[in-house]
């Protein structure tokens, strides 16, 4: 069976532009959350976010792009020119068809249909612009990376809710593995904080108002964040004859459905994904260092998650280290799983556990390392992510260091 690395990585989102910022964030311990400057941010109760500050489109993108590009695909193509370039690979011949694109994104478009319905309800409006379905899909992201760096191979966006990222990267894996791919580029994006993103997450009621503390007795809630992570997923043996860095394998995926609940979560359904993707990668138990957190900050999911990682490792989820970094760039729901893939990969390759920033008390029901508030220098051998979403859909990558 063939070996999977990552050969780039690229990411914007509110702790950084690119991945060494982010980095160096979540070094720091630094978090992104902050106010909303959106339209009609007044008619809001929920007012914070992980948002791209002083973001300005027009500074990357010209005119005919940016009538093309939805802020979520925007935030993707600037992510994978920065994993792409990292990587050193171009695509043409018969690279170009053995290398393809998945993605994962749970609104797509959002914005640009917030935008546009608004055009047409509140101010009148009896056209739209022609590219708007192009520009709103949920594949448009995947299918302009593919245009823009003549990736011809297998090409596709998932969509599955907080776990999309997890689940495209687990698939781009398994396409190289099987050998139907020798390069994908993968990962995800979201860009859902506008009036009407945010609106409709109010009425579910597990937002916080004030802070994302994922753990903490404290905590009141999630908090929703937007950006990118991608990388280049590359069969090993090609990768090591090309001389190029690699920078963590991915050696596991599993994904269960929990079949119980649209939202409730299921720690029997997360416990099978976690056990699934150490047997998939052959690791045991005790190997594992590390787990990068799904860690949304609301009551039913920290708890969950925690009884599941305790089922699932035993007497060794007590010497475990587990952080949920949507603590400082927020929920990026479809593209979560991708920019916190980062926080997995500087634990491998630096030694620098990212904290859970925010935490106040201790809740005996999340009774873990949670890797309070502060970095932690760890030498760490084998990684998991974790990805738990709403309709029961859960997804768990296996890294090890290269």
């Amino acid at each position: 069976m063939r070996r999977v690395v990552i050969t780039g990585m690229g990411t914007i989102n509110a702790l950084g532009r690119d991945v060494p910022a982010t980095l160096e964030a979540m070094r720091e311990g630094r978090c992104g959350i902050g106010e909303l400057d959106i339209r009609d941010v007044d008619r809001l109760s929920v007012r914070i976010g992980g948002q791209v500050k002083n973001y300005d489109p027009e500074e990357l993108f010209n005119r005919q792009q940016i009538a093309l590009y939805d802020r979520f695909t925007q935030f993707t193509l600037i992510a994978a020119q920065e994993a792409i370039g990292q990587s050193g690979l171009a695509f043409s011949g018969a690279l170009a068809d053995r290398s393809g694109v998945i993605l994962g994104t749970s609104g797509g478009g959002l914005s640009t249909q917030d935008e546009n319905y608004r055009a047409v309800y509140e101010e009148g409006k009896n056209r739209v612009h022609p590219f708007i379905v192009p520009k709103l899909m949920n594949n448009a992201a995947a299918s302009h990376v593919s245009m823009q760096w003549n990736l011809r191979g297998p090409s596709f966006t998932v969509a599955t809710a907080c776990a999309s990222s997890n689940h495209a990267m687990g698939q781009a894996f398994q396409f190289i593995r099987s050998g139907l791919a020798d390069v994908m580029v993968t990962g995800g994006s979201e860009s859902m904080l506008c009036f009407g993103g945010v609106k409709a997450w109010e009425g579910l009621r597990v937002m916080s108002k004030d802070a994302c503390r994922p753990f903490s007795a404290t905590r009141n809630g999630m908090v929703q964040g937007e950006g990118a992570g991608v990388f280049v997923f590359e069969e090993m043996e090609r990768a090591r004859a090309r001389g190029a860095e690699i920078l963590a394998e991915i050696v596991g995926f599993a994904m269960t459905s929990d079949a119980a609940d649209i939202v409730m979560p299921s720690k029997q359904g997360a416990a099978r994904a976690i056990r699934g993707a150490l047997a998939d990668a052959g690791l045991n138990r005790d190997e594992v260092g590390y787990i990068n957190a799904h860690g949304t900050g609301t009551a039913a999911n920290d708890k969950v998650e925690c009884a599941a990682v305790a089922d699932a490792f035993g007497p060794h989820a007590d010497r475990l280290m587990i952080s949920s970094t949507k603590s400082m760039h927020g929920h990026l729901i479809g593209g979560t799983g991708a920019v916190e893939l980062l926080a997995c990969i500087m634990a491998l390759r630096d030694g620098i556990i990212a904290p859970t920033v925010g935490y106040e008390e201790p809740d005996p029901e999340c009774a873990l390392d949670v890797v309070p508030n502060e970095a932690r220098e760890a030498k760490v051998t084998a990684v998991l992510s974790n990805a738990f979403a709403f309709g029961g859909l859960n997804a768990v990558l296996a890294l090890r260091a290269a």
